[in-house]
């Protein structure tokens, strides 16, 4: 676990730098091109400006609607809505089409002077309630706030049309039958009054027990026959909806008093005692519970199949789904319907107990005559009759009154309000230009440092380069814009630089420790500016002053100013040495540095390539090395001529500038192959003009804070 760690650690810190660099890589160019993300903002928001000025003014009005989670009609429970997915069914049914289209209609028939314009529809709803807000946007205040009334107006009677279906075909059936009934209960009461004109009834006043049972026994034979009637008059479901909403009783009613206590008792036996054919059916409430989702399964199917296609996901699931509940209610209503059967044999089989009993019963009252059975069968039957027109006349009010009170559940909580200006557009559009302006001009800037290759700190230059880096050397700027970079002075106060310059002489002194240490160095980079020049003089001077004889010679015989830098004044040079034969030692200049000797380039010339191929250059090399520890030759730049390359087989080594943020890897890499294919000896690169505060090099700033708290003597 040691060893991992220990491996792993290395990677670690290596990410590290690499990140911290890249941060202040892009903060570095974030404080360069400020301007590109101003530019985008403020074009991105004058574009918006200019936007939301030519675009007409939108209005808001507001309503909110309270909708219960459930609407029962309690006789016979013709509709409920459960609350599975309650709020988003009502949110959705208040902006379908249905109601839209009909919230239009009513604005234009209702205000047919007002402009319409496209009005937008949101519905959200309270946390924890089932207040729906309603919010309406359009471009005419007073067409915005009619729309939005009529859309609460249009739901709630649409709600209630919904609730109303259910009841609509068991009313009119009802209807159907009380109009059938009327007739032949008015034909029963005439017969009922031609009896009594034409027949003397005093004689059932004196009736003895039996005639009284007996007509009890007729009685209960006409609620038995009314019932039967009732039932093969009624359909499945009508008679479902009645068994929910009554529980009759017969009770049973004991004998006449003359005929002593068990006959009553077998009176009690023969009807039954308490009738419980008519209690309400399990498998009947499932049936209409089945029936009624179908219904709103059918409606759902209806809304959604207006923008679905049918092979939609959620359209084949819905019918899949109504298929299955289809075929549940085919079981439900077969059972219902065996159920009924059985109710019905139950009946027919007591209506047939009551008529073996009125016989029996009937023969002993034989004398009492026709006429007194006569009297009983038609006062039953006007009794039977009146008994059902009564039943269903309720039954009818009943589900009338539900029927009112059912759109209560819908409630207007709050009018649409008069529409106020939308505020929020200006807002938003401002806020997501600048959210645009900035994104755009971010991606300008990640799209500007991807192009640009440029390395800024020193993790990107060993990532790009597989060379050592022997030294670092900062930022330094020149006190005057019209002067150039000052050379290294005894006690310069620039310690930074002047400690970057040490770090590279240690780099080269102690190369020895791993192979021959070089002597004659070759200072060059890819273009010009990188700092070569600067580079090769302040190293030289290091050299010198660290005790080092050290021959500093101007290399560039184009444009070479060495002898400006060190204010020297120079004739002759290295190109008299090597083009005319010239001894070079007349053309050494010492040096206000001790140890520093320097060889002007001399006159310019376009021939150096030839001059440094010739044999007089390498005679130039031999004699050098045995008068001096150190000859740094200051050249032309890679790129710019071919002095470099063929120059620098005959030296030691070759040192190469970088300069940061200004040379490009891409031309650093080229330069590198074209000395490589020279034979060249590269010893590493020099990092130049680096800024402090990027990634590696923030510690520079407490060696300033070392040097100058140090007391002087």
């Amino acid at each position: 676990m040691k060893e991992d760690s220990a491996l792993t650690a290395p990677d670690r810190h290596a990410w590290g730098r690499k990140f911290f660099s890249r941060v202040q890589r892009y903060r570095n160019l974030l404080l360069r091109r400020w301007w590109v993300l101003v530019v985008c903002l403020v074009l991105a928001l004058g574009i918006e400006a200019v936007h939301i000025q030519f675009t007409p003014p939108e209005f808001i009005s507001v309503g909110q609607m309270i909708v219960s989670i459930k609407v029962n009609i309690q006789q016979g429970s013709l509709y409920t809505e459960e609350l599975g997915n309650f709020l988003g069914t009502q949110a959705a049914l208040m902006q379908g089409n249905e109601v839209l289209n009909r919230a239009r209609e009513r604005v234009a028939s209702q205000n047919p002077g007002v402009t319409p314009k496209p009005v937008a529809l949101q519905v959200s709803v309270l946390p924890k309630t089932t207040i729906f807000i309603l919010r309406a946007t359009g471009g005419n205040p007073e067409y915005t706030k009619a729309y939005l009334q009529a859309c609460m107006d249009e739901y709630r009677n649409l709600k209630k049309g919904m609730t109303e279906h259910a009841s609509d075909t068991t009313v009119a059936g009802l209807t159907d039958q009380m109009l059938r009934l009327d007739p032949e209960m008015r034909k029963v009461d005439d017969q009922v009054a031609v009896f009594l004109s034409t027949n003397d009834v005093a004689f059932l006043e004196e009736a003895s027990g039996v005639a009284n049972y007996l007509s009890v026994l007729y009685q209960r034979l006409a609620e038995s026959k009314s019932e039967y009637d009732l039932l093969q008059s009624m359909t499945l479901d009508q008679n479902l909806l009645l068994e929910q909403g009554r529980s009759p009783a017969l009770a049973g009613a004991g004998m006449p008093g003359g005929l002593g206590t068990g006959n009553g008792i077998l009176a009690n036996a023969a009807l039954g005692g308490q009738s419980t054919l008519f209690a309400p059916s399990t498998m009947g409430m499932q049936y209409l519970s089945i029936k009624q989702q179908i219904l709103l399964l059918k409606a759902e199917q209806d809304r959604f199949g207006e923008f679905l296609k049918p092979k939609h996901p959620k359209m084949v699931a819905m019918n899949e789904e109504s298929e299955k509940m289809g075929r549940l209610l085919g079981i439900y209503r077969d059972q219902s319907v065996e159920q009924l059967e059985a109710k019905k044999s139950a009946l027919a089989l007591q209506i047939k107990n009551l008529e073996n009993q009125t016989k029996q019963w009937g023969r002993q009252n034989i004398e009492l005559g026709h006429k007194s059975a006569e009297y009983a069968s038609l006062k039953a039957k006007s009794q039977r009759l009146q008994a059902l027109y009564d039943q269903l006349l309720a039954t009818f009010q009943t589900l009338n009154v539900n029927k009112d009170a059912s759109p209560e559940t819908v409630t207007i909580y709050q009018p649409a309000s008069d529409a106020f200006p939308d505020t929020t557009l200006l807002k938003k559009g401002l806020m997501f230009a600048g959210l645009l302006g900035l994104g755009l001009g971010l991606a300008i800037l990640i799209l500007m440092d991807r192009v640009d290759d440029r390395m800024s700190s020193f993790t990107e230059l060993e990532e790009l380069f597989d060379e050592d880096v022997l030294g670092n050397v900062p930022r330094e700027k020149s006190p005057d814009k019209n002067t150039v970079l000052p050379l290294l002075q005894p006690d310069d106060l620039r310690h930074p630089f002047v400690e970057s310059y040490r770090n590279l002489r240690s780099s080269l002194l102690y190369m020895a420790e791993t192979g021959t240490r070089p002597h004659t160095l070759l200072i060059t980079s890819a273009v010009p500016n990188d700092g070569k020049s600067v580079t090769a003089a302040n190293l030289a001077i290091t050299l010198a002053t660290g005790g080092s004889r050290v021959l500093l010679v101007d290399g560039d015989l184009r444009k070479g100013s060495l002898h400006s830098r060190f204010k020297i004044q120079a004739d002759t040079g290295l190109s008299e040495s090597l083009a005319q034969g010239m001894d070079w030692h007349k053309a050494v200049k010492e040096t206000t540095v001790g140890n520093l000797f320097l060889l002007p380039r001399g006159a310019s010339t376009q021939h150096s390539s030839e001059l440094f191929l010739g044999p007089v250059m390498g005679k130039f090399l031999q004699e050098t090395i045995k008068e001096y520890d150190y000859v740094l030759i200051d050249t032309a730049p890679v790129m710019a001529a071919d002095d470099v390359t063929s120059l620098a087989p005959r030296v030691d080594g070759v040192i190469f500038v970088v300069r940061a943020e200004f040379t490009s890897a891409r031309v650093v890499r080229a330069s590198l192959d074209m000395l490589y294919q020279r034979k060249a000896r590269v010893l590493g690169l020099v990092f130049n003009a680096v800024r402090m505060s990027v990634g590696g090099y923030y510690n520079y700033y407490r060696y300033q804070d070392y040097y100058s708290t140090h007391p002087g003597k």
